[in-house]
This record gives C-alpha cells, structure tokens and sequence, in this order.
C-alpha cells in the first residue's frame, strides 16, 4: 500500500516558496509563487513504499467541477506528456524514485489555483491537493478599472474618490497601476491615479491605444484638473475578507429582488471590488452572468473557454440594464465574522 510523504519542509525554486498547512497526508498543501518565478508543487511518497515497476502519475488543474478540470501533465515511465499552456515550462522534479512534485517555471496569474496530483500503481491510487497562490506585486491586492451607470468619462476626480469608496476600495496609486500592468493588466480607456494623473496599462500595443508602434507600459496624459476634466478611475482593493459566491435560485431575478434573496441567506450582494477581489487573487470562476451592488452585470472568468471568455482571463461586463428585467441571477457576499 502506498502513501503520501507528510511534507514539513519543502525544498524551494528559485524564486518560489512553499508552506505546509497541516501535515495530514490527505490535506490540502498550500503553496505560494512569485509571479515570473518559479515553484514546485509537493508530491511524493513514502521512502519505504513498495512499487513494483513503474507507477503512472497524473497532474490535472481542478475546476469548479469535474467537466472543467484541465490536464497538465502525464508520466509513465520514461513516457511524458504536458498539455495546453503548460507545455515547455512543466516537469517532474523526481528527486529519487518517489518524487513525483510539479515544476512550474515563469508562472502567471492564470496558473493560480488548485492542483491535483494522482500517483497510480494499479493497486491503489494516492491522491494529493495543491493550492497554488501567485503573488502579482500588489501585496495581495487587485487594480480594476471602472466607469459608472450613465457611461464612461464621466467622472472628475472627486466622483472618482466616490465611485471607488462605493465599491469598497480607493483610488488606485501610480505603483499599483504599474504592477497590475506587470502583471498582465490590459485597460484602453484612461483613468483617474491617487496623484492625480490620468493613465490607462497597455500590454498589447494597437492603433486606438496610443499607437500600434508604441511600446508596451502606462500610457500617460499627465496632471488634469480635477474638477472640469471627467475619465474613468482606476480603483484598488487590497483583500477579500469574506466569502463572494454564486447563489443558486430557480428563477432569474430583478435587481431589487437580487438584493432581497442575498439578504435572505444572510449576505449582500456582491461589489464589484468583490467580484475582482475573488476573481484575482482566488481565482473564482463562474460563467453566469449576474447583478452586483451597482446595478451592473458581471461574470468572472479564471479559466477561459468558449462561451466564456474565450480568449483571456477577465472579469466579462455586460452592462447595467434595465433594473425590471428577469434575465439574471446575483452574486453575494458574506463577509469575515469579527471576533
């Protein structure tokens, strides 16, 4: 019979660091990365196990259910395979002849969230969960651009200040923008800084975007006045102290009955600093369009897919319709009892 390592010390990669929560070895390890570094994902077994020839193990990225989950690699003796955006930069660390732990090298955001490791001999299989956290340079935190109900450039920097707080967060700084844009942060339309300047991150340079010639980075339109001048803002929120989710109804709801049925399983519905927070830093995935807290439609895509945000990772934005229409359900949130 085989059984998993108890992990307590992990060797580290590069830039990447691993942390056991428990060492259960059925638990759920969690591990955290640099974003660009590099990590290994623990999985291993005992040293006196007994394995007769060569075990099959398999690593596969779990979705929110069993029709998501996503392959990433297979081995089998000397035959390996990794698929999808995994290929050249996955391998098999194997230390010894139990060591089947993952090797991720330049890892992204979209790499972010939990893994699972299956070592098979025939007789009996061994499973192991990883949690993978990737660290974006933003201590935690999340940048996400946003516009109000009546459209786009219409806020001066004060409305700015209001629209932020009213999601739950603030006015995003220089520093942040700049790492949100290292970190894969694409936005055309420019935004009101904490400083007072106005800029929009561009990682894919194209005509309407201040040039196609132009190098990627922060394209800037400097100091504006605060009062006459109206943008988008840029808005900032370090954490999610809660739990943001999907709630399940049998019918599509209004608005105002969106905010009554998450009252009703004692939350209330979701922001949109919410909606970002659990989309970036947990890598909440839910293909259902929804009402938030301003009256808008949204759905977080972690993974993309088709129907789904086929090209990217993303927050979708649908819009702010009518607040009488049935066409939607609601995300809500419960936050962090205080002790």
């Amino acid at each position: 019979m085989m059984s998993l390592l108890c992990i307590t010390v992990i060797s580290l990669t590069l830039a990447g660091r691993a942390v056991s929560e428990t060492t259960s070895p059925y638990s759920i390890l969690r591990v955290k990365a640099e974003l660009g570094g590099n990590i290994t994902l623990p999985c291993s077994l005992l040293p006196d196990s007994s394995i007769f020839g060569s075990f099959k193990v398999k690593w596969i990225k779990v979705g929110a259910d069993e029709t998501l989950n996503e392959d990433v690699l297979m081995s089998m003796g000397l035959h390996k395979r990794t698929y999808g955006s995994f290929e050249g930069r996955i391998f098999l660390q194997e230390l010894d002849n139990h060591d089947a732990s993952l090797v991720i090298n330049d890892v992204s955001m979209e790499d972010m969230g939990k893994y699972r490791c299956e070592i098979m001999d025939g007789v009996e299989d061994v499973i192991q969960d990883v949690i993978l956290e990737v660290e974006n340079g933003l201590s935690g935190g999340v940048v996400f651009p946003y516009s109000p109900p009546i459209g786009r450039y219409n806020l001066n920097f004060d409305d700015a200040v209001q629209a932020c707080a009213d999601q739950g967060a603030e006015v995003a700084s220089f520093e942040q923008l700049f790492a949100a844009w290292k970190s894969g942060l694409d936005w055309c339309n420019a935004g009101w800084l904490s400083d007072g300047t106005v800029q929009y991150p561009i990682t894919k340079p194209r005509e309407p975007c201040g040039g196609s010639n132009n190098k990627p980075g922060l394209r800037s339109y400097g100091r504006r006045n605060k009062q006459m001048n109206r943008f988008d803002v840029f808005c900032y929120v370090p954490d999610l102290k809660g739990h943001f989710y999907w709630l399940v109804q049998p019918e599509r709801l209004t608005f105002d009955e969106a905010v009554q049925a998450c009252i009703n399983d004692n939350a209330e519905i979701a922001t949109v600093s919410q909606m970002f927070a659990a989309w970036k830093l947990e890598a909440y995935d839910r293909c259902d369009a929804g009402w938030l807290a301003d009256g808008s439609i949204r759905y977080p895509i972690s993974r993309p897919r088709k129907n789904c945000s086929p090209t990217e990772a993303a927050v979708r934005f649908i819009g702010f319709p009518n607040k009488n229409v049935k066409s939607y359900g609601v995300y809500c949130f419960k936050a962090e009892q205080q002790e």
